[in-house]
Protein backbone atom coordinates (compact mmCIF):
# COMPACT_ATOMS: atom_id res chain seq x y z
CA UNK A 1 0.00 0.00 0.00
CA UNK A 2 1.18 3.46 -0.26
CA UNK A 3 0.92 4.59 3.35
CA UNK A 4 0.57 8.61 3.90
CA UNK A 5 2.20 9.44 7.61
CA UNK A 6 1.61 12.85 9.19
CA UNK A 7 1.03 13.96 12.87
CA UNK A 8 0.95 17.36 15.00
CA UNK A 9 3.90 16.68 17.03
CA UNK A 10 6.27 17.72 14.19
CA UNK A 11 8.42 15.92 11.95
CA UNK A 12 10.91 14.87 14.20
CA UNK A 13 8.60 13.73 16.84
CA UNK A 14 9.36 9.37 17.54
CA UNK A 15 5.90 8.81 17.70
CA UNK A 16 6.25 9.54 13.45
CA UNK A 17 9.41 8.03 13.49
CA UNK A 18 8.10 4.52 14.78
CA UNK A 19 5.36 4.33 12.25
CA UNK A 20 7.82 5.03 9.63
CA UNK A 21 10.46 2.49 10.60
CA UNK A 22 7.26 0.02 10.86
CA UNK A 23 5.28 0.19 7.64
CA UNK A 24 8.23 1.08 5.94
CA UNK A 25 9.28 -2.38 5.95
CA UNK A 26 6.41 -3.58 3.75
CA UNK A 27 4.57 -0.52 2.07
CA UNK A 28 6.01 2.90 0.35
CA UNK A 29 5.78 5.12 2.72
CA UNK A 30 5.47 9.35 2.45
CA UNK A 31 6.18 11.27 5.40
CA UNK A 32 4.75 14.77 5.28
CA UNK A 33 4.48 16.68 8.54
CA UNK A 34 4.45 20.20 10.13
CA UNK A 35 7.97 21.66 10.46
CA UNK A 36 7.25 22.33 14.32
CA UNK A 37 4.60 21.53 16.87
CA UNK A 38 1.19 22.04 16.39
CA UNK A 39 -0.97 20.52 19.18
CA UNK A 40 -4.59 22.01 19.42
CA UNK A 41 -4.43 23.44 15.60
CA UNK A 42 -8.28 21.57 15.03
CA UNK A 43 -9.16 21.21 11.84
CA UNK A 44 -7.21 24.77 11.16
CA UNK A 45 -5.79 25.70 7.81
CA UNK A 46 -3.22 28.70 7.05
CA UNK A 47 -4.99 31.25 4.74
CA UNK A 48 -2.61 34.43 5.03
CA UNK A 49 0.58 33.26 4.71
CA UNK A 50 2.67 30.91 2.19
CA UNK A 51 3.27 27.39 3.02
CA UNK A 52 6.73 25.88 2.38
CA UNK A 53 7.83 22.57 2.07
CA UNK A 54 11.25 21.84 3.50
CA UNK A 55 12.86 18.49 2.87
CA UNK A 56 14.24 17.09 6.03
CA UNK A 57 16.40 14.29 6.80
CA UNK A 58 15.48 12.36 9.98
CA UNK A 59 17.01 10.14 11.78
CA UNK A 60 19.68 9.51 9.44
CA UNK A 61 17.72 6.99 7.91
CA UNK A 62 14.80 8.91 5.59
CA UNK A 63 13.43 11.54 4.13
CA UNK A 64 10.52 13.51 4.98
CA UNK A 65 8.48 16.94 3.78
CA UNK A 66 7.95 19.84 6.81
CA UNK A 67 5.46 22.30 6.37
CA UNK A 68 5.25 25.43 8.25
CA UNK A 69 1.16 24.70 8.55
CA UNK A 70 -0.83 22.72 10.26
CA UNK A 71 -1.32 19.05 10.33
CA UNK A 72 -4.49 19.58 7.88
CA UNK A 73 -2.61 21.85 5.67
CA UNK A 74 0.25 18.84 5.50
CA UNK A 75 -2.92 16.97 4.35
CA UNK A 76 -3.95 19.17 1.72
CA UNK A 77 -0.37 20.02 0.31
CA UNK A 78 0.42 16.03 0.24
CA UNK A 79 -2.56 15.27 -1.48
CA UNK A 80 -2.41 18.20 -4.00
CA UNK A 81 0.71 19.11 -4.41
CA UNK A 82 3.84 16.88 -3.19
CA UNK A 83 2.70 12.79 -3.21
CA UNK A 84 2.79 11.37 -6.66
CA UNK A 85 0.04 8.93 -5.83
CA UNK A 86 -3.38 9.04 -3.79
CA UNK A 87 -2.49 7.44 -0.80
CA UNK A 88 -4.20 4.02 0.06
CA UNK A 89 -4.71 5.27 3.79
CA UNK A 90 -3.36 7.87 6.04
CA UNK A 91 -2.01 7.45 9.73
CA UNK A 92 -1.63 10.29 12.18
CA UNK A 93 0.67 10.31 14.89
CA UNK A 94 1.68 8.59 16.70
CA UNK A 95 0.61 11.41 19.06
CA UNK A 96 2.10 12.12 22.96
CA UNK A 97 -0.82 12.19 25.32
CA UNK A 98 -4.34 10.61 24.66
CA UNK A 99 -6.99 12.04 22.57
CA UNK A 100 -10.33 11.10 24.26
CA UNK A 101 -13.06 12.88 25.22
CA UNK A 102 -13.81 16.37 24.19
CA UNK A 103 -10.38 16.50 23.55
CA UNK A 104 -10.83 15.01 19.80
CA UNK A 105 -12.35 18.52 18.81
CA UNK A 106 -9.10 20.16 19.51
CA UNK A 107 -6.43 17.89 18.17
CA UNK A 108 -4.97 18.35 15.09
CA UNK A 109 -4.25 14.79 15.09
CA UNK A 110 -7.46 13.78 14.45
CA UNK A 111 -8.28 16.39 11.98
CA UNK A 112 -5.85 15.12 10.12
CA UNK A 113 -7.07 11.82 9.83
CA UNK A 114 -10.76 13.68 9.14
CA UNK A 115 -9.39 15.39 6.32
CA UNK A 116 -8.00 12.89 4.80
CA UNK A 117 -11.51 11.21 5.29
CA UNK A 118 -13.29 13.93 3.79
CA UNK A 119 -11.03 13.08 0.89
CA UNK A 120 -12.42 9.85 0.69
CA UNK A 121 -9.47 8.16 1.80
CA UNK A 122 -9.16 5.48 4.96
CA UNK A 123 -7.62 7.67 7.76
CA UNK A 124 -6.38 6.72 11.53
CA UNK A 125 -5.62 9.18 13.95
CA UNK A 126 -3.04 7.06 16.73
CA UNK A 127 -2.39 8.91 20.39
CA UNK A 128 -0.51 6.99 23.61
CA UNK A 129 -1.71 7.96 26.59
CA UNK A 130 1.23 9.60 28.81
CA UNK A 131 4.26 11.82 27.52
CA UNK A 132 7.18 9.36 27.90
CA UNK A 133 6.95 7.19 24.86
CA UNK A 134 8.33 4.43 26.16
CA UNK A 135 6.36 1.60 23.84
CA UNK A 136 5.86 3.43 20.62
CA UNK A 137 7.12 0.38 18.81
CA UNK A 138 4.73 -2.01 20.12
CA UNK A 139 1.89 0.84 19.38
CA UNK A 140 3.10 1.21 15.85
CA UNK A 141 2.65 -3.28 15.44
CA UNK A 142 -0.68 -2.46 16.48
CA UNK A 143 -1.40 -0.23 14.43
CA UNK A 144 0.01 -2.05 11.34
CA UNK A 145 -2.80 -4.89 12.95
CA UNK A 146 -5.32 -2.45 13.03
CA UNK A 147 -4.32 -1.44 8.74
CA UNK A 148 -4.68 -5.16 7.75
CA UNK A 149 -8.22 -4.90 8.95
CA UNK A 150 -9.04 -1.77 7.37
CA UNK A 151 -7.32 -2.96 4.20
CA UNK A 152 -10.13 -5.64 3.63
CA UNK A 153 -12.96 -4.22 5.31
CA UNK A 154 -12.84 -0.02 4.56
CA UNK A 155 -14.48 2.32 6.33
CA UNK A 156 -17.05 4.39 4.86
CA UNK A 157 -16.64 8.03 3.32
CA UNK A 158 -16.49 10.70 5.79
CA UNK A 159 -15.32 8.53 9.17
CA UNK A 160 -11.98 7.91 10.50
CA UNK A 161 -10.97 5.85 13.34
CA UNK A 162 -9.38 7.90 16.33
CA UNK A 163 -7.14 4.89 18.38
CA UNK A 164 -5.53 5.54 22.22
CA UNK A 165 -2.98 3.25 23.28
CA UNK A 166 -1.52 2.94 26.79
CA UNK A 167 1.76 3.24 27.24
CA UNK A 168 2.23 -0.44 28.43
CA UNK A 169 3.95 -3.64 26.79
CA UNK A 170 2.27 -5.16 24.70
CA UNK A 171 1.71 -7.91 26.82
CA UNK A 172 0.22 -5.88 29.65
CA UNK A 173 -2.16 -4.37 27.18
CA UNK A 174 -6.13 -5.68 28.41
CA UNK A 175 -7.67 -5.89 25.31
CA UNK A 176 -9.35 -3.62 22.55
CA UNK A 177 -12.21 -2.04 22.99
CA UNK A 178 -14.77 -0.04 20.32
CA UNK A 179 -16.29 2.27 22.61
CA UNK A 180 -18.19 6.21 21.73
CA UNK A 181 -16.22 9.46 22.21
CA UNK A 182 -17.13 10.63 26.12
CA UNK A 183 -18.37 14.47 25.52
CA UNK A 184 -18.51 15.22 29.62
CA UNK A 185 -16.85 18.71 29.48
CA UNK A 186 -13.25 18.58 31.46
CA UNK A 187 -12.60 21.01 34.88
CA UNK A 188 -10.91 23.95 32.89
CA UNK A 189 -9.34 27.34 34.03
CA UNK A 190 -7.18 29.93 33.63
CA UNK A 191 -4.47 30.21 35.88
CA UNK A 192 -3.71 33.88 36.17
CA UNK A 193 -0.26 35.56 36.25
CA UNK A 194 1.47 38.91 36.31
CA UNK A 195 4.70 39.87 34.37
CA UNK A 196 7.65 41.93 35.45
CA UNK A 197 5.50 45.04 33.98
CA UNK A 198 2.98 44.11 36.28
CA UNK A 199 0.26 43.25 33.28
CA UNK A 200 -2.12 40.24 33.78
CA UNK A 201 -1.32 37.16 31.11
CA UNK A 202 -3.18 33.73 31.89
CA UNK A 203 -2.62 29.93 31.43
CA UNK A 204 -5.66 27.48 30.23
CA UNK A 205 -4.83 24.58 32.86
CA UNK A 206 -7.62 21.81 34.23
CA UNK A 207 -7.86 18.89 35.56
CA UNK A 208 -7.58 15.23 34.09
CA UNK A 209 -11.49 12.67 34.63
CA UNK A 210 -10.92 9.77 36.12
CA UNK A 211 -13.45 8.41 33.58
CA UNK A 212 -14.50 5.85 36.19
CA UNK A 213 -18.17 5.89 35.99
CA UNK A 214 -18.52 5.02 32.23
CA UNK A 215 -16.01 1.51 30.62
CA UNK A 216 -18.03 2.28 27.14
CA UNK A 217 -16.58 5.72 26.57
CA UNK A 218 -12.74 6.27 24.94
CA UNK A 219 -11.19 7.79 28.59
CA UNK A 220 -12.70 4.63 30.70
CA UNK A 221 -11.47 2.22 28.22
CA UNK A 222 -7.68 3.40 27.78
CA UNK A 223 -7.58 4.68 31.90
CA UNK A 224 -8.23 0.79 32.14
CA UNK A 225 -5.09 -0.49 29.76
CA UNK A 226 -7.28 -1.41 26.85
CA UNK A 227 -6.73 0.06 23.55
CA UNK A 228 -9.93 2.49 22.66
CA UNK A 229 -11.17 2.48 19.21
CA UNK A 230 -13.45 5.19 18.18
CA UNK A 231 -15.17 5.35 14.77
CA UNK A 232 -15.26 9.61 14.23
CA UNK A 233 -17.77 11.01 11.87
CA UNK A 234 -16.75 14.21 9.72
CA UNK A 235 -20.77 15.03 9.08
CA UNK A 236 -21.47 17.08 12.20
CA UNK A 237 -25.33 17.19 11.24
CA UNK A 238 -27.94 16.21 14.06
CA UNK A 239 -30.30 14.13 12.29
CA UNK A 240 -32.95 14.01 15.36
CA UNK A 241 -32.66 17.73 15.44
CA UNK A 242 -32.94 18.04 11.87
CA UNK A 243 -36.13 16.71 11.64
CA UNK A 244 -37.51 18.24 14.84
CA UNK A 245 -36.65 21.23 12.66
CA UNK A 246 -38.87 20.68 10.10
CA UNK A 247 -41.53 20.75 12.12
CA UNK A 248 -40.90 24.40 13.46
CA UNK A 249 -42.45 26.07 10.22
CA UNK A 250 -39.72 28.63 10.20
Amino acid sequence: MNIFLTNDDGIYAEGLHALYKRFSQKHTVTVIAPDREQSAESHGITLNEPLRVTKARLCDEYTGYAVNGTPVDCVKLGFKEIAEAKPDMVISGINSGANVGTNINYSGTVAAAREAALYGVTAIAVSMHGYEGNHYKDAALFVETLTDHLAEKGLPFGTCLNVNIPDIAKEKIAGVRIVRQDIALLTEYFEKRLDPRNKAYYWLTGTTRSFEEDADVDGAALFRNYISVTPIQSDLTDYNTLEELKGWNI
